[in-house]
């Protein structure tokens, strides 16, 4: 299971170390309203998909709360059909839904689990609540 904080769910972006900081920083900055995670992640973690609605807490590399965000969104697709609308709301600078696949495909790879056009992605879709703890907010 995910860790929780405050009774929510920890959402822990990217990988410790710079590209977390640098994905909370977009988050933060109102920038990153996205983020895309695979489907078998769940099921390794006995965790259900989160829910419209939903708050999770938005963690540090040491699971400290930086934000709370609120789901929007819940959809699984086939990595072939996330469209680059989606895509873009990860705010990371792709400048094409090529370059997303590419980028997101060896991120993937290098965590142990490369994907393929039918690997399903769970796409979620969030707005920032608070910022710095405030997780009754």
């Amino acid at each position: 299971m995910w860790p929780r904080i405050g009774g929510l769910r920890a959402l822990a972006l990217g990988t410790p170390g710079g590209l977390r900081a640098d994905l909370n920083n977009l988050v933060l900055a109102g920038v990153k309203t996205a983020t895309a995670g695979l489907i078998g992640e769940y099921a390794e973690e006995n965790e259900e998909l989160e829910h419209v609605g939903e708050r999770l807490a938005l963690v540090d590399d040491h699971d400290a709360l930086v934000g709370v965000v609120e789901i929007t969104g819940v959809e699984v697709v086939r990595f072939a059909d996330v469209p680059w609308e989606f895509a873009r709301a990860e705010g990371e600078g792709d400048r094409s839904i090529e370059e997303w696949r590419a980028g997101h495909g060896a991120y993937w790879a290098r965590q142990g689990t490369p994907v393929t056009d039918d690997s399903r992605i769970v796409c979620l879709r969030f707005r920032l609540v608070s910022a710095e703890g405030s997780v009754g907010t």
